[in-house]
């Protein structure tokens, strides 16, 4: 799907309660997966243990940590929707809820559903809360479900 662009915040605003965006399937690799156990030392045999994984777990491969899953949608994110205003810097403020539902296997192709709660006005410029909705190709059953917080802060005159 081609990236949204959206001229302004205001423009933004008027989207809430929508779904925004679907970004593009993305395959979570077992190379993928290894680099964010060396970034984050998380190296548990259920992520970077394929042999054993076959073996003894109930998913009978590697799985992607959950933190990797939360952390590609920035990623999704930026691929998704563009704001083509200019802001002096735009921030991930934090998340109020997430949840991993099920897990995605090594091989798995996920994306991500964004869907516009609201935009808020704060000092110096404008928060947004999305329900974000990582869904694995072929499962009815997300892989995570995040509601995310962003900020945008006004650009200098």
């Amino acid at each position: 799907m081609p990236k949204r662009e959206i001229e302004t915040i205001e423009e933004l605003r008027t989207l809430a309660g929508a779904e925004v965006a679907v970004s593009e399937w993305l395959e979570i690799t077992q190379q993928r997966i290894d680099a964010f156990a060396a970034a984050t030392d998380d190296f548990q045999w259920i992520h970077v243990d394929a042999e054993r994984a076959q073996r003894e777990s109930p998913f009978g491969t590697t799985i992607a940590h959950g933190y990797l899953t939360l952390s590609l949608i920035s990623q999704f994110s930026y691929s998704t929707v563009g704001l083509k205003q200019p802001f002096a810097m735009t921030i991930n403020y934090g998340c109020n809820k997430v949840r991993f539902i099920s897990p995605v296997k090594c091989g798995a192709r996920i994306r991500s559903r964004h869907q516009l709660l609201e935009v808020s006005d704060v000092e110096g410029g404008w928060q947004t809360r999305w329900n974000v909705t990582i869904e694995i190709e072929g499962q009815q059953k997300p892989a995570c479900v995040a509601e995310t917080i962003g900020r945008f802060y006004r650009a200098k005159p």
